[in-house]
């Protein structure tokens, strides 16, 4: 997902949000970088461009991102915090070996919830764990070479 300076200023301006070359930078990276970086990732990045940006100017930027709707936090359990450019409703999924965390569109989970007699007020995005597609192949690989043991045989 990319955008053009001016594209990223006018969502700035809609949002009655002033744009700083902080802001602007951190935003630009979460729209080069899909990978749901953490404050402490984005910072690095920025701060390679910009030796300036503190922390703690990371994390101010970040919460006016957010709280302006130009930015969502992405929360996967007790891991750090992350932080997506992607705000139209998604799930994700994360892969148990590698760490990699993958946006999947958005599905409802209605069928799922009629069917177990539950009545959600509302529902946020789900989390789907388990390996990815490179780790999945990976592991089949190794299994194939006799270098790890196959779970399912007995």
């Amino acid at each position: 997902m990319t955008a053009t300076r001016a594209e990223i200023s006018a969502s700035f301006r809609d949002r009655g949000l002033r744009c700083t070359s902080q802001r602007y930078a951190i935003l630009q990276c979460l729209l080069k970088r899909p990978c749901h970086p953490t404050a402490e990732e984005i910072h690095g990045v920025v701060n390679r461009h910009d030796p300036r940006v503190s922390r703690a100017t990371v994390y101010n930027s970040l919460h006016a991102l957010v709280q302006s709707g130009l930015v969502r936090e992405v929360k996967l359990g007790a891991d750090a915090t992350r932080f997506e450019a992607h705000i139209e409703s998604h799930h994700h999924f994360v892969c148990d070996h590698c760490g990699a965390i993958e946006d999947i569109a958005w599905f409802e989970p209605g069928e799922i919830t009629r069917r177990a007699g539950l009545n959600p007020r509302s529902i946020r995005a789900i989390v789907l764990q388990g390996l990815c597609e490179p780790c999945l192949a990976r592991q089949k690989s190794l299994r194939s070479n006799n270098c790890l043991p196959n779970p399912n045989a007995r």
